[in-house]
């Protein structure tokens, strides 16, 4: 059985088996989830938030994750590398802003702004 993971914005959902890292049901759905390590959590570029309700969709953090994620965990952020999906239950999964789309977006918005009073 597989769990229906919801990527937003963008609303897409992908099926995923159980032991599925976020990260490479993202790929799978063709979800641009930024990376640099390869998914061996020592960029720490992939982090996501989970909907705190579906949090139980999810595997535990293991140590290393919850080192490395500092205070971010308690605010419902994962590493899509390291978090796995555990069995059927959906899960709600937040793709932050890539920083240099939204550098862009923002110079964009202040353009407008600047050119109609």
């Amino acid at each position: 059985m597989a769990a229906e993971i919801r990527f937003m914005p963008g609303a897409v959902t992908v099926q995923a088996k159980p032991g599925t890292t976020l990260l490479d049901a993202a790929r799978r759905g063709k979800v641009p989830v930024r990376t640099r390590c390869g998914g061996k959590a020592a960029c720490l570029m992939c982090k996501v938030q989970i909907a705190s309700d579906a949090q139980q969709g999810l595997a535990p953090m293991n140590t290393n994750e919850r080192l490395k994620l500092g205070s971010l965990a308690e605010e419902g952020y994962r590493l899509a590398c390291q978090a796995k999906v555990n069995g059927t239950a959906a899960v709600s999964v937040t793709v932050p802003e890539d920083p240099l789309k939204s550098a862009v977006r923002r110079q964009l918005e202040r353009q407008q702004e600047e050119e109609w009073p």
